[in-house]
This record gives C-alpha cells, structure tokens and sequence, in this order.
C-alpha cells in the first residue's frame, strides 16, 4: 500500500503522519492500493482550529473512499481523519 503524503506551505514531520495512518488503517493494507494524505492549514496564522485533514482510500478494483476531520493541530487531525476512515473502510468490506 502507498502513501502520498500532500501538505503545500506545512512543514509535518512526514514520517509519524506516515506511522500514525499505518497504525489506523494498516489491517487494510492488503484491499488497499493507495492512500493520499491531504494536509492544509485553513485560517493560516489566526490559529485556532485550524488544520484540515483529508484521507482518501483507493480501494482495489472499487471507487476510492474519504474522510475528512479538522483540528488545532496536524497529528490530531490526521488521527481524527483516518479514524473516521477506518469506520468507512470496516462498513463497506463489511458490507462485500
């Protein structure tokens, strides 16, 4: 399984965004092909909640799947992110 990590004018520390999403959704590293991490900071330097997380899961041979979460900082919103995925992901093999 590939992952694209994709953050324009951030600074993350690719790696443990990286280990953070294999920890989440690594059970799926076998029906999966390729996750693409998109990072952006929304109100730019006026702080707050403010880091928005998208995750999207090109599963093999079915349309991808995202998930989407927003906090104060990158770690927090990746988690939130891939775990909102991992109930997407569970659901719809679940449902195959």
């Amino acid at each position: 399984m590939q992952i694209l990590i994709h953050h324009p004018h951030l600074k993350p520390d690719d790696a443990s965004i990286q280990e953070s999403v294999e920890h989440i959704l690594g059970r799926f590293e076998s029906r999966l092909t390729r996750l693409e991490v998109f990072i952006k900071d929304i109100n730019g330097d006026k702080g707050g909640v403010d880091k928005h997380c998208s995750i999207e899961a090109r599963p093999k041979g079915l349309d991808p799947i995202a998930a989407d979460h927003e906090a104060e900082n990158i770690p927090a919103a990746v988690t939130g992110a891939a775990e909102k995925l991992k109930t997407q992901l569970t659901r719809h093999f679940d449902k195959l």
